[in-house]
């Protein structure tokens, strides 16, 4: 099941999404490549997304994305897929001597990807350095971002490189080697052969090496969050702190366990949610998509978009309670001889039924 869940994640999206429309955007630290699926709806939010090192958008959230669950979220939202600089598909490599963004300066690009694609919120979704990205992007613009969802975030400014070489031990440390042991376990990088071997390819050939060094750098040296945790009952809010929902991810066997471990002792209880996903390492968006899309389906409803997301159920509801109500009529009307009127009644306390089974508070 996991082979069939990660052939899925370097593939195109399934038929029926809507159409990808790829930007090149000019920012004030240079020009960032975007994937956007459909258009802002009104004054929902739009979720943009943010992938790790050694990844791009399509292998670390293709898998997600493709997840028939999510997809029922995502009718009601369009999708931003950032690709940090240089880490797209056939990405050219950088001229001699370019100096690669900034953590902080990655997420200084964001507001003119909102500003140029017309939207005026977003709910965050990152990994990794996608999710310190976010951090950063949601501290400074507390304003544009409605919710978070961080997966394997790491607010400290320690470098992991050093931390990672050391795991790999009668290992050649290059580069590829290094960005593994960030993913994955010492665990996982021995027995899920399959996950291992398909994921190591792609980094060491899809993605161009100079750039993913220079992504690497950026997130090693990148300065602490300095996040504060409010004290209860206290009026004023610290300055570094997340002023909307966040939900942590990790898998219970990830590497990154004890980063965000730290983050969530960091952050406001009452406006975060840590989610430890059993039987599950350092990407939970691809082997555990379907537990990932309830617990974002969740964190959506928390947000106030519960109505959104119920209706579809309630069509659902619809339909199956009228083909069940008019069968029933019918096979009253072989013998109680059941009018259209009394079929219409049947239909009518089915359907009142389902609603009443759905109903949420106006948003």
């Amino acid at each position: 099941e996991v082979l069939s869940r990660t052939s899925l994640c370097l593939t195109e999206h399934k038929e029926g999404q809507n159409e990808a429309v790829e930007h090149d955007i000019e920012t004030p630290h240079g020009v960032l490549h975007v994937t956007m699926r459909g258009v802002p709806k009104g004054n929902r939010p739009v979720i943009l997304t943010y992938h790790d090192i050694g990844l791009n958008h399509k292998s670390c959230f293709n898998t997600l994305f493709n997840y028939e669950d999510m997809q029922e979220i995502t009718q009601h939202f369009a999708v931003v897929h950032v690709d940090a600089p240089g880490q797209q598909e056939a990405a050219p490599p950088f001229p001699s001597g370019y100096r690669y963004p900034t953590m902080d300066e990655l997420a200084e690009m964001l507001p003119s990807v909102m500003t140029q694609l017309k939207v005026n919120s977003v709910i965050g979704i990152g990994v990794g350095a996608g999710a310190y990205i976010l951090s950063r992007f949601a501290l400074n613009n507390p304003t544009l971002v409605e919710g978070l969802v961080l997966i394997n975030v790491d607010p400290c400014a320690e470098g992991w490189i050093d931390w990672a070489a050391s795991k790999l031990s009668g290992w050649t440390s290059n580069l590829v080697d290094i960005v593994m042991a960030h993913h994955f376990s010492t665990d996982e990088l021995t027995e899920n052969q399959e996950l291992i071997q398909t994921y190591r390819l792609h980094i060491a050939q899809d993605i161009n090496q100079d750039n993913l060094a220079l992504f690497c750098g950026s997130y090693q040296y990148r300065r602490d969050l300095e996040i504060e945790r409010p004290i209860l009952h206290h009026l004023i809010c610290p300055l570094f702190s997340f002023r909307c929902p966040a939900l942590l991810v990790v898998g219970d066997t990830s590497p990154a366990v004890e980063a965000v471990v730290e983050c969530n002792s960091r952050l406001n209880p009452t406006k975060t949610t840590l989610l430890k996903m059993a039987d599950c390492g350092g990407l939970p968006q691809v082997v555990q998509p379907g537990k990932l899309a309830e617990a974002f389906k969740y964190f959506v409803q928390g947000m106030g978009y519960i109505c959104l997301l119920a209706l579809a159920t309630q069509m659902t509801l619809v339909c199956v309670c009228f083909c069940y109500a008019n069968s029933l009529a019918l096979s009253r009307s072989q013998t109680l001889h059941c009018g259209r009127h009394s079929r219409v009644h049947l239909v009518c306390q089915c359907l009142s039924f389902a609603l009443k089974a759905t109903k949420c508070p106006a948003e």
